[in-house]
């Protein structure tokens, strides 16, 4: 598989703090590829520069044979990237179709009209109803955001992310907040995309991450301490010990 995303030796400091040190990573296209880490590993940090939301101090990163490094986040997402967030960021007063046939109508590069005629635009509603059947949300479209469980405002996130059509989708932490049903749900999801869209995953859930990942990396103070398939990171003695909890000491 050839690399879709490619970060070079990055650098990010908050004052005396490295959030990300010295961090060289590389996305497949079609993977999904994990990054786990503690609390504080700069895991989200790291979500933030390559969307370009933050600026990293040094290094460069690359995607899809672009140096990206100082573009800024709408320039991205054009290219391709996409990306969920740890927490919901939704309008309760909207149902899950229009959330959807926004999503469609920005990608569509359409103008922010969104009264009369364009609820009724077949070029809107149709994709958008498509996604929502394909995340199982289908019956749940004209239900108000302030109706839908946590669950079902994780999925519909993610119904918003695909309607960008993106290459690679940033995942950031979707499990969270889940419970036990949800959550295999979400995992049953990420299955169904899985090969049709790239995805770095960013999860503290361990039994997703290994249902799921292709590939492992780990960060400990924004440093990544390995890298490699499932296997290959639960038998990693150093992240046994600073991540997984396993070690001797």
């Amino acid at each position: 598989m050839s690399t879709l995303l490619e970060v070079r030796d990055l650098v990010k400091r908050f004052g005396g703090i490295k959030a990300t040190d010295h961090l060289s990573l590389a996305v497949r296209e079609g993977e999904i590829h994990a990054l786990i880490g503690p609390n504080g590993a700069g895991k989200t940090t790291l979500i933030n520069q390559l969307m370009g939301e933050t600026a990293p101090d040094s290094g460069d990163i690359a995607f899809a044979g672009h140096v990206i490094t100082g573009l800024k986040p709408a320039a991205r997402t054009r290219l391709g990237l996409g990306r969920t967030f740890q927490i919901t960021q939704l309008l309760p007063e909207c149902s899950a179709l229009e959330h959807v046939m926004l999503a469609v109508q920005a990608h569509q590069g359409h103008s922010f009209h969104f009264f009369g005629a364009a609820r009724q635009d077949r070029r809107l509603v149709e994709p958008a109803r498509a996604l929502l059947d394909e995340l199982r949300l289908g019956p749940r479209a004209d239900v108000k955001v302030s109706a839908l469980s946590h669950g079902e405002r994780k999925q519909l996130e993610l119904a918003m992310a695909l309607a960008l059509e993106p290459r690679l989708l940033l995942l950031d932490e979707p499990m969270a907040g889940l419970g036990a049903v949800e959550t295999e749900e979400m995992i049953a999801t990420l299955q169904r995309l899985k090969g049709r869209i790239t995805m770095l995953l960013v999860e503290h859930d361990m039994e997703a991450v290994f249902a799921l990942a292709d590939r492992i990396t780990v960060l400990v103070y924004g440093r990544a301490i390995a890298s490699g398939t499932p296997a290959d990171i639960q038998a990693n003695p150093d992240v046994r010990e600073a991540y997984l909890g396993e070690g001797d000491a």
